[in-house]
């Protein structure tokens, strides 16, 4: 009898990036933020997110999405170049 095993996919660009941001989560719902994930293109690197809660209209918004957020992608998922805020 031949043994059937699974082939293991890779998660795509998307998955990783969610992925990513759940281990982030924690620290802006700390602070009564969160954020959500509205686009990921693997092919540009660019990810677009929203920023809720108290992030919505923090003034260290900006420095909590380059220096934290993006920083934390950019080592996470390999081919981030950039996050935007929607």
């Amino acid at each position: 009898m031949k043994k059937i095993t699974k082939k293991k996919t890779k998660p795509d660009f998307r998955q990783r990036v969610d992925s990513a941001l759940d281990k982030i989560r924690p620290m802006l719902e700390a602070d009564g933020g969160d954020i959500r994930l509205v686009s990921a293109s693997e092919k540009t690197g660019v990810i677009n997110v929203s920023l809720l809660g108290m992030c919505s209209h923090c003034p260290m918004a900006g420095i909590t999405l380059k220096q934290g957020i993006e920083a934390e992608l950019k080592k996470k998922v390999k081919g981030v170049k950039e996050v935007r805020a929607e």
